[in-house]
């Protein structure tokens, strides 16, 4: 599952819960390999995420309740959806 709608919404909201900054500092590889262990938690939090429509205080409130390991699926994932849409960018 994908993070739908507005990216820079949720990375903003990830920025003002302060979890865009450790997320820096560690190993990419190690969070990746524990979303593809847990595919369950990384559709959940998506859908939870994704239930936002982009709504920049509903966004905040869930990610202040997420526990800190799924708080670094979410950036993840953003920053790999960032990736992936500058990617196509540059093709077309």
């Amino acid at each position: 599952m994908f993070i739908q709608g507005d990216l820079q919404a949720v990375f903003d909201a990830l920025y003002r819960v302060g979890a865009i900054d450790p997320v820096l500092g560690m190993d990419w590889e190690k969070i990746n390999t524990d979303m593809v262990s847990s595919p369950q938690l990384v559709n959940r939090v998506c859908a939870s995420i994704n239930a936002c429509d982009g709504n920049p205080d509903l966004l905040l409130q869930t990610l202040q309740s997420l526990e800190p390991r799924l708080l670094n699926f979410v950036a993840l994932e953003v920053a790999r959806e960032f990736c992936e849409f500058q990617d196509r960018k540059e093709l077309h």
